[in-house]
């Protein structure tokens, strides 16, 4: 999900296990521009078709850490590509701690609108929790823990 930590722990989790890290976002910022412009222009679902392409091409390499965006896994072909070849760890934020690190933020497409953050973010949770749930290799609770203490989890039970 957005703002659970994705970034700031794959970084370390990479550092730690001498690996590369790559964020799927950034992958696509890349080669197309910024992501509120490719909304922007051709829709969520543009972007989506961005996010598979992205899954292909890190699914043919080895020994990465992958941070992806928080819609990533709400598709099954790029969820099925990147699981061939690697686990898939949930970093799971309650909504208190989620609607903390998001409040002002205007970067985020789908948290724009009229609508108050606390119910997009329960609307995301509702929809997207039980996908990321199904998909993952097993949940790691970030609440109230250091990025640390996540990495520690996170090797513990690869």
């Amino acid at each position: 999900m957005m703002s659970s930590g994705k970034t700031t722990v794959g970084k370390a989790l990479a550092s730690r296990l001498s690996r590369a890290w790559v964020d799927t976002d950034s992958e696509i910022e890349a080669t197309h521009g910024k992501i509120t412009e490719i909304f922007e222009n051709y829709g969520e679902e543009g972007f989506r078709i961005l996010e598979t392409q992205v899954a292909y091409a890190l699914s043919q390499k080895d020994e990465l850490v992958i941070s992806t965006g928080g819609g990533f896994f709400t598709r099954e072909k790029p969820a099925k590509l990147l699981k061939e070849n690697g686990k898939i760890v949930f970093l799971r934020a309650k909504l208190e701690t989620l609607k903390s690190r998001l409040e002002g933020d205007k970067t985020r497409p789908l948290l724009q609108g009229e609508e108050p953050l606390t119910q997009k973010l329960n609307r995301l949770i509702n929809s997207r929790y039980p996908v990321y749930e199904g998909i993952s290799d097993f949940v790691v609770d970030v609440d109230e823990k250091s990025v640390d203490e996540i990495v520690d989890e996170i090797i513990d039970r690869l």
